[in-house]
């Protein structure tokens, strides 16, 4: 608790191009007014971050991480819990989708075992940082104690903090978990007060009647459990999950150390409601990267009052729709350091016109 205590007692509210200087450069730069629409608006995010009008990318890093559910008993999913490890072992080979597209955009793969029902010998690329073999059935009592809670959130800020030494700019969070969508959905219902048939989809492939089951089970989950929307702990603990927890953990951390976040999809982004429900400044770093298929996405994105920056139709988590917009996030920076201002381009203002 210590660790938690610390690092959300140094997080800093961020006040957006508070001296104006990142709008008027943009202003000198030679292109009319605001005709790179959003990448502006990416470029003011992060530089307001970082404090720094010359700031740029160079040190990108995706969190994955992992863990299981024993809610998947319940058979609110479309494969099997040995899914998760075998998962994990694909992101350690190479052969995984996050693996493929983190080499595109020039990130770094970290995965962390937060909590696999399955055990992993030491390689280069995983940190074994389980809390768990899997959480509870919290379709017959919590996923987890209080102080595995925790554990799971200082999980998150232990990876981060670890990683600090490597260079980090900007981070992605990514998930890997079979039957974490079911978590994911309590949590956002319970912190938005949303109904159950707005937050639920189909995860991983349900037919409608098995997405009918899934939300059965949640409901059933909430009214055992009984988790208390005004404390997030509590909440994490009766119906989350030891990844969802660390990811939680890494937003906290990267705000206390003001390194904007790419938030990914359903997963990563009920795990930010959870940091941004224990520390609300949080959330001036959070950038959502994509707007998922996944129900209830759309929901915790209106709480957290975010905008995606990607609509590709996207729900396979891994941190995949996060470092794609890691790209433009770069674009944006790059524009605002790199581009000739007028003068320097001998490139004649704009008339102005009464």
């Amino acid at each position: 608790m210590k660790l938690l205590s610390k690092t959300i007692e140094n997080i800093e509210k961020i006040s957006i191009d508070a001296d104006g200087n990142i709008k008027n450069r943009f202003s000198k730069l030679a292109i009319p007014t605001g005709s790179l629409g959003r990448l502006e608006e990416f470029a003011t995010i992060y530089a307001s971050i970082k404090g720094a009008l010359d700031a740029t990318i160079k040190d990108k890093v995706v969190f994955t991480m992992a863990g299981d559910h024993g809610v998947c008993s319940e058979g609110v999913s479309a494969f099997p819990q040995e899914v998760t490890g075998q998962m994990v072992k694909n992101f350690l080979d190479g052969g995984a989708t996050i693996s493929v597209l983190a080499k595109h955009v020039g990130a770094r793969v970290v995965v962390v075992d937060c909590g696999v029902k399955a055990d992993f010998k030491p390689v280069e690329g995983l940190k074994i940082k389980k809390v768990g073999y899997g959480t509870g059935n919290i379709a017959h009592g919590p996923a987890m104690s209080r102080n595995q809670a925790i554990k799971s959130l200082e999980t998150g800020i232990e990876v981060f903090n670890e990683e600090l030494v490597n260079g980090m700019d900007i981070i992605a969070t990514g998930d890997m978990g079979i039957a974490n969508t079911t978590p994911s959905s309590a949590i956002i219902a319970c912190l938005t007060g949303a109904d159950l048939y707005k937050v639920t989809g189909r995860g991983t492939g349900l037919d409608d009647i098995g997405v009918e089951k899934k939300i059965k089970v949640i409901k059933t989950a909430l009214d055992v459990n009984k988790p208390d929307p005004s404390d997030p702990i509590d909440v994490l603990s009766k119906v989350g999950g030891f990844e969802i927890g660390g990811i939680a953990g890494l937003c906290l951390a990267a705000a206390r150390h003001r390194t904007p976040v790419l938030i990914d999809g359903f997963i990563s982004t009920a795990a930010a409601l959870i940091a941004f429900s224990i520390e609300p400044k949080v959330n001036d770093y959070l950038i959502s990267s994509h707007k998922s298929t996944e129900n209830g996405h759309k929901t915790a994105l209106e709480k957290l009052k975010k905008r995606a920056i990607l609509d590709l139709d996207l729900r396979l988590g891994e941190g995949t729709g996060a470092v794609l917009a890691m790209s433009l996030i770069e674009a944006g920076v790059k524009s605002l350091t790199q581009l000739a201002t007028f003068s320097e381009a001998e490139v004649s203002t704009p008339c102005v016109t009464k």
